[in-house]
This record gives C-alpha cells, structure tokens and sequence, in this order.
C-alpha cells in the first residue's frame, strides 16, 4: 500500500536532482534501503539490485556458475528461478516438492551430483523451506544455497529470518511483493568477499570509476526507487501483521470443512501468508470461476510447472518425474490476503469461500 510517505520520498529525490548514482556504494537512499534491510534480516551486507531476478542472476554469477554446472531448484515456483541459470549457461536440475509446496530435500539428496555447483530453495507465497536439512545436505557437498526469498520478507525460519545466511538470500521489489519500489529487488549476505562482488556486478563490474575488474550489468536501483522502498521497510511489519489477522479469519473458515486444507503450517516457522494459498481436493477450477464471479480475486499459482513451459519442453524437460509437482498445479488456489483486504472484505471473501466449497 502507498500513500502520501510514498509521494513525498519519491518528490524528495526528484528535487534533490540526484535521481541515481553510479558509485561502488550506491546513493544516498540506495545506502538507508540497505542498512534498513541488513538490520531486519540481522546480516553484515544488503546490496540493493534492480530486481528478484537481477539479484539472483549476480548471486549465480558470485559463484562462479557457468556452462556444465547444474544447479537444483524446485519445479513449482516462478521461471525466473530456473532463467536465471539457463543465463549463466548452466543446466537447471528440477526437484519435486513436498506437501507444503516447498522443495523435497530428499529429493535434493537424490539430484545432486558432482556437478551441481548450487542450490537455490523458494520460500514459495511467504513459507519458509526446510532449510536446517537442505543446508547439510549443500554443505556436505560443498555447494551454496541461494534462498529464493522474493516472496518472504519478514518470514522466519526457527527464530532466523529468511535471508539470515553465509551465502545468499535473494528479494523482490516488485509491485505485487511484499514491500515495493515498483520494481527493484536486493542480495542479503554475511560474506564479506560476495558482498563486494555483487556491489561490482551491479553496476559493470566497477569498483573506482571507470575500472571495470570483474563482469557486470547494470543492475543498480536508482535513488527514487530506494526511497521508495525505505518507506515501505517502515510499514513492513504493519503489512505482515495484516496478512496473518486475514489469514487468521480463512483459517478458521475452512477448518474441519472436508475437501480443502492449508498446509503451510509447520510450526517452526513463522509465515507471512503473501499468499493465502489452499489445498482443493475436488473442483478447483470451478471453485476457482464461482469465486471469481463474485468479485473475488483469487488466482492459481502455478497452472503451469516451469519444466513445462514452452522454452523448457523444448529444452527437454517436460517429462520429469515429479508427482507432487503436478499434483500441486491441479489443486492450488491462491486467496487474496494482502494489507489493502479490509476486514469486511475478508470477512465476505471467507463467507463466500465456505458457500462455494460446500457446493463443489
């Protein structure tokens, strides 16, 4: 949600004249974005980058990763996660997920290879993955994690948030996130070493004026979208705190009602609910059109795995063997949950979710 913080954050940098900066160290506000974000997550280093995916790809890159590596990622999430390798000419390796739509370290253990040079989880619509178990299983094999956390923002994983890491945690700014600069995105590290790679990558590889030392893009957050997102830091917890009270009222809706379940609710793990995504054991299309002509805004995420979209099926993919995958696309529906849901419009959306479910 934006107001009038937001318009004036955004008229401030306008004024100031300095709408963006090219140094190592990134403008003013680039800087507060960052020290705000590396407080919340409790690391050394945020580095503010353009977008999820621009954070991602120079994460990859940090790591070296390049043609005849694979990396291992889950099948159901967004096709950035897997474009970002196929940029760095390396092959994705798909796992299946779990119950929970979080990946399957089991899976992991049975995909990895000595040629899998990373592994990047997806806290998929705000819920943190397994990451204590995927974690051993990278550092047995000596590979990093990139956490796909552009979904989960302020979510908590036994007491640490999501990001809190020695590798990489990789966040989204978009429109539709959980805070937004209208696009944008950011790293989170403790490493040192990474840190200063990706504040080079970011903008040419530079590091003192024009002294290009390693490759990169430019992939730096101008100064009106960092003021943007450091009033939105401001709103964070108010804007989860939201989510969970709407969660909190569908929750109890459809509790004990047969046919559909949550099951994002491992208690070890704190969720942001980004999205309120349930389980539908019947007609989950149909489900879908009721809700939909009632003004309800629900959408499914993901018809589609990434392993079968077009530019993947013709890669070669689409045949995987990943069963709860494609349970996963058939039964998922997504419910609106986010700060801007009154609770009258809760109160309706979970009303009218009750009355269509008994009916299908």
């Amino acid at each position: 949600m934006v107001d009038d913080r937001e318009t004036k954050a955004a008229l401030d940098v306008l004024q100031s004249g300095i709408l963006t900066d090219a140094s190592y160290k990134g403008g003013k506000n680039v800087q507060e974005f960052e020290r705000k974000l590396a407080g919340l997550l409790g690391v050394k280093h945020a580095v503010a980058v353009n977008s999820g995916t621009a954070a991602l790809q120079t994460s990859l890159m940090a790591y070296n990763i390049k043609q005849g590596d694979e990396v291992i990622l889950p099948a159901f999430t967004f096709e950035a996660t897997a474009n970002v390798v196929i940029a760095c000419s390396a092959k994705p390796v798909f796992a299946d997920i779990q119950s929970d739509y979080t990946i399957d370290p089991e899976d992991i253990k049975r995909k990895i290879t000595k040629r899998t040079k990373a592994i990047i989880p997806v806290h998929l619509y705000g819920y943190p993955v397994d990451l204590d178990e995927i974690r051993e299983i990278a550092q047995a094999n000596s590979v990093p994690v990139i956490e796909d956390a552009a979904e989960s923002l302020g979510a908590e994983y036994k007491g640490r948030q999501t990001g809190n890491t020695n590798d990489a945690g990789c966040f989204s700014l978009y429109a539709t996130k959980v805070i937004t600069s209208g696009e944008g995105g950011a790293i989170s590290t403790n490493d040192d070493e990474m840190a200063d790679k990706l504040r080079m990558m970011r903008n040419h590889g530079m590091r003192d004026g024009y002294d290009t030392r390693i490759l990169g893009y430019n992939y730096r957050l101008p100064e009106m979208a960092a003021a943007l997102a450091c009033v939105q830091m401001d709103k964070l917890l108010g804007f989860i705190e939201a989510r969970r009270r709407n969660a909190a009222v569908l929750n109890d809706a459809i509790a004990g009602l047969p046919g559909v379940s949550m099951r994002q609710t491992k208690t070890d793990r704190k969720n942001i609910f980004y999205l309120y995504t349930i389980h539908v054991d019947g007609q989950r299309d149909k489900l879908h059109d009721m809700l939909r002509a009632k003004g309800i805004g629900c959408s499914v995420y993901w018809r589609t795995p990434v392993n079968r979209m077009e530019l993947y099926r013709n890669l070669g993919f689409a045949d995987l063997d990943l069963p709860h995958v494609y349970d996963a696309v058939d039964r998922v529906l997504s419910l609106p949950v986010s700060p801007a849901v009154t609770p009258e419009e809760i109160d309706y959306i979970a009303t009218e979710l009750v009355a269509a479910l008994k009916e299908v």
